[in-house]
């Protein structure tokens, strides 16, 4: 993730997830740790997959302690299989123990995520349609799982209702009718803004073409319609398709010829990825200095 992001919101986030899960001591670990010593942990796959937030993960351990070093074998993106070495952690024993948990919630979820996204992508190879992602994301947690499906090979719808305009069936109702409604949205929206809009039947697709949409999604219409809709859409607007999208009717999708499929799936039904941090092992202080890492691994 964007290092610059990270520091001026991301940073918030995980402390917030530390502090939920560290209220004022880890009585574990002051238990069996009640002093500083140098240790190593190995993260390693339980399950094949694709991984995404090797970044997020390491900056969890950085903001309990700077001097942490992750070691990593891999890099977001990259496929992984069950039993292999991901990275070597390395720092004080008590940062490693109580960084683990809220570090590998990340890791997993955000690699669950590219894992799902990269299946999907797969079956779009060979066509021109992208997979993009839905505001259907974990409240809190969306640049991380929008940089998952970056990960995984899929593309980022709008980030949020600031950044484009999306008219959905109640914008339509509250501005009586499309017209109304891209009319509207011209007047107010800056001109950067795309006008999207929500068509669930071959009516509002003309009505959205005549009033000059950018857009036009279809939202759960049959093939057949939105193979109409495509050939009266005649290239005017770009198109995207929505709606119980999955694996086993995607390439059918994109093959109508539509620009973009969006998956709310992606984000809200991916499960996450078994990752595990194992093989503690305390260093003296002599060991700790002489496996120094590599100027890449930093």
């Amino acid at each position: 993730m964007d290092p610059i992001y990270m520091r001026l919101h991301g940073d918030d986030v995980l402390l917030r997830a530390l502090r939920e899960d560290i209220t004022y001591e880890d009585v574990s670990t002051d238990a069996v740790c009640p002093t500083a010593r140098p240790a190593c942990v190995d993260l390693i796959a339980k399950a094949p997959g694709v991984i995404a937030g090797l970044a997020v993960f390491e900056r969890v351990f950085a903001l309990l302690d700077p001097a942490t070093r992750v070691e990593a074998r891999v890099a977001d993106g990259d496929e992984v299989v069950p039993g292999e070495l991901l990275a070597t952690v390395r720092g004080d024993a008590r940062v490693l123990l109580s960084g683990e948990r809220v570090a590998l919630n990340f890791l997993q979820r955000m690699s669950g995520i590219a894992t799902y996204t990269r299946r999907m992508a797969a079956a779009l190879e060979g066509t021109r349609t992208r997979l993009v992602d839905t505001r259907k994301t974990t409240p809190g947690l969306r640049a991380f799982e929008r940089a998952a499906v970056a990960a995984g090979g899929g593309h980022n719808h709008r980030y949020n209702l600031s950044t484009a305009v999306m008219l959905k069936d109640n914008h339509i109702d509250a501005a009586g009718g499309v017209a109304e409604a891209v009319a509207a949205a011209r007047e107010r929206a800056p001109f950067t803004c795309t006008v999207e809009v929500e068509c669930e039947n071959l009516e509002m697709v003309r009505e959205a073409v005549e009033a000059g949409a950018d857009i036009i999604m279809f939202d759960n219409m049959t093939h057949d319609e939105m193979a109409r809709a495509i050939a009266l859409i005649d290239g005017r607007a770009r198109t995207e398709c929505s709606g119980n999208v999955d694996a086993g009717n995607i390439r059918a999708l994109a093959d109508l010829g539509v620009d973009y499929i969006s998956s709310g799936a992606l984000t809200h039904s991916a499960p996450i990825l078994d990752i595990s941090l194992k093989h503690l092992r305390l260093l003296d202080e002599a060991s700790a200095d002489a496996n120094p890492l590599s100027e890449d691994a930093r």
